[in-house]
């Protein structure tokens, strides 16, 4: 209880002492406030992953009641998650944030919102009141609103803010429609009131849990609830795009886990729900994140497929539940949490490392870039970490988790039904689809980003950035490398959380008893040695090199006199097949100017793509409703006169209406009677 308190207290005390800090410290503040409060928070979440659960009851006002905490495995490893990215996110923000030192009054709110947002995503985690949960909500979504706007002077960065912003009410809206349903019924705002409701009705308990399953769908990104990410991740400054997609959208995930350790339905229906929207989500993801040209855009669409899987996850561990089939549910849902840290690290140093890049060439067009290698090469030493991480290769973390749900469809495929084969067949290849399609989004981003020669010029010098501001990017790399080496230790962390839904306490063990698990390890091994083998040979070369004289000449431009880098791979050139295979599900907007007379001075050809879903669901609507309110400019003319009959017409309406409402009744009544 009193750790919680200094939780609070810590919290006050800095945002009011933000203000009166100076600049040069205002950041260093904010970080140290934030390790306390990281250490308070995670004290509690490693308890509960040891077996512990905690639960405090703080009073609350007429309307809340009484405000209970409570801290169980699930909150803990969400906790710890949460924790380790604003960590690293805050170390890296203390010098990303450097270049806009003078804007005082922007680090100000920036660095309050950095405050209450950690505490508003540590709150969601822990409190079961449905009115303080809705309240920490809105702190969530305001304060993110807040650090996505930074640079307002930009138009693009209001709009993807005011985007944001819309779409995490309408998700409050749904949040608010259960909540009230449950209170409604029940008379309490305590979450187990939400267990003791829909226990009883099968029906209600599915219609109750998609009701919540659509809020947090928004926040989490889901098809089609996902149109917010692709304006959110690039607008706002790279540490809190981060933090965006490394943990705000997982607060989506740990809602649909929450709700489906309270209400309980039918697992099976809603697995294969939950799995047909996931399966969608992962494909379309990374569909769109491949013909992106801005670095932050295709990572934002990256994170709508890795949600897809995390969702494959939970949709064939609910089916698990809903069948019984005890090594198809821990499967499912330990890759599910294992990939939500996985996605968490590898995404957040993608987002920084692109930082990186911006601060040197204050560009993120990926056509405008090329041969940052020569000049970052520990910044494109991590960019590729995290690419291979995200592709599902091993030996990193992202093979780990990805394996592990490939393993609970294996074996659910061993007694699966006709139908229930066609799902599993259908799902294994949908990840494979995603895996071969996430490693082609990113050869062609490290390659057209990294490799070959500049594509445009840049007046400024390209430099890396300091060392101290990639040390949490190298400690992001190291966990991405020892979850891909040693996954056993995680997944015995991973054995309490998991049993909140499986009830078995030793999911690892059960998981290693698999055939497929017996070569997890090995392949990570394996693959390690075939690293350090080509890192070794590559070594040698260096020192045999050393004692010889190496000559360098113009590589042969293939009859060419004049070769230009112009002549290398774009983005759009390097994925014009996958573009033309795909071409049905794209929508590319193209600016061409025609090549004329055998000597052209000037060419141009500029392509971009727009998201389908959100132009048949969300454009095409509100362009039909403004259509439709337009129709009635002509009430607003300007014209006094019309104010005052406006108002006169309002004042007869108040006063007939009622007295029409009551005659009516009488008259029924009166009917009635006869």
């Amino acid at each position: 209880m009193i750790l919680i308190i200094g939780f609070v207290l810590i919290s006050l005390f800095t945002i009011i002492a933000i203000p009166f800090t100076n600049n040069k410290w205002k950041a260093i503040l904010v970080f140290a406030a934030l390790s306390i409060n990281v250490i308070i928070s995670s004290y509690f979440a490693i308890q509960t992953l040891g077996g512990q659960s905690f639960e405090f009851i703080f009073g609350g006002s007429i309307i809340t009641r009484l405000i209970p905490v409570r801290i169980d495995a699930l909150s803990g490893w969400f906790m710890l998650v949460i924790n380790f990215i604003f960590i690293t996110g805050g170390f890296y923000g203390l010098f990303y944030m450097n270049t806009y030192r003078e804007q005082k009054n922007n680090l100000t709110l920036h660095g309050i919102s950095y405050i209450l947002l950690h505490a508003a995503m540590t709150s969601l985690c822990v409190i079961q009141n449905s009115i303080a949960f809705l309240i920490a909500w809105e702190f969530m979504a305001l304060t993110a609103f807040l650090l996505i706007i930074f640079e307002h002077e930009k138009i693009t960065t209001i709009s993807a803010g005011i985007n944001y912003l819309i779409q995490s009410h309408i998700a409050i809206v749904f949040l608010m429609i259960g909540f009230m349903w449950v209170a409604h019924k029940t008379g309490s705002y305590d979450f187990n009131a939400i267990t003791s409701y829909s226990s009883n009705n099968g029906a209600v308990a599915i219609v109750l849990f998609l009701c919540f399953f659509v809020a947090f769908a928004i926040k989490a990104g889901f098809v089609p609830f996902h149109t917010w990410l692709p304006y959110a991740h690039p607008a706002a400054p790279a540490h809190i795009s981060g933090i965006m997609s490394g943990v705000i959208i997982k607060i989506g995930i740990f809602g649909i886990l929450r709700m489906l350790l309270l209400i309980k339905p039918d697992f099976t229906i809603i697995g294969y729900i939950i799995l047909v929207i996931s399966i969608i989500s992962g494909l379309y993801g990374v569909i769109l994140a491949i013909v992106q040209h801005n670095l932050k855009k295709l990572l934002a669409y990256h994170s709508v497929e890795n949600i897809g899987i995390i969702g494959i996850g939970i949709g064939i561990g609910c089916i698990g539940l809903g069948t019984h089939n005890q090594i198809l549910a821990i499967s499912g849902f330990t890759g599910a949490l294992l990939h939500v840290l996985n996605h968490a690290l590898f995404k957040s140093l993608l987002f920084y490392t692109s930082g990186n890049i911006y601060l040197s060439t204050h560009t993120l067009n990926i056509e405008h870039l090329g041969g940052l290698i020569k000049k970052m090469p520990q910044t494109a030493f991590l960019f590729l970490i995290a690419a291979i991480a995200i592709c599902g290769i091993p030996p990193f973390n992202g093979f780990i988790s990805e394996f592990i749900i490939y393993n609970g469809l294996y074996q659910w495929m061993q007694d699966a039904l006709l139908m229930s084969s066609i799902t599993v067949i259908i799902s294994i290849l949908a990840l494979v689809a995603i895996g071969g399609l996430a490693l082609l989004c990113f050869t062609k981003a490290f390659s057209v980003v990294f490799l070959g020669n500049p594509r445009t010029q840049i007046h400024h010098e390209i430099k890396e950035v300091s060392f101290f501001q990639l040390i949490p990017l190298y400690l992001i790399a190291l966990f991405i490398v020892i979850i891909g080496l040693f996954p056993q230790y995680f997944l015995t962390i991973l054995s309490q959380p998991t049993s909140l839904f499986t009830s078995v306490y030793s999911t690892s063990t059960v998981v290693s008893q698999t055939i497929f698990f017996e070569m997890l390890q090995s392949i990570s091994w394996a693959a390690m040695g075939l690293i350090i083998i080509v890192g070794i040979v590559f070594l040698i070369r260096k020192q045999v090199q050393k004692r010889q004289t190496i000559t360098h000449e113009p590589t042969w431009g293939c009859g060419y006199v004049a070769p230009t880098p112009k002549m290398q791979y774009t983005a759009s050139s390097f994925v014009r097949t996958f573009t033309k295979l795909f071409g049905m599900m794209l929508l590319f907007h193209k600016k061409v100017k025609h090549i004329e007379n055998i000597f052209p001075k000037h060419a141009h050809f500029e392509s971009h793509s727009d998201d389908k879903i959100e132009k048949w669901f969300i454009n095409y609507p509100l362009m039909a409703f403004k259509s439709f309110l337009g129709k009635f400019r002509y009430l607003q003319n300007g014209n006094l006169q019309f104010y005052l009959l406006y108002g006169i017409i309002f004042i007869v309406l108040v006063i007939t209406v009622p007295l029409i409402y009551n005659k009516i009744g009488e008259l029924i009544s009166f009917l009635n009677q006869l």
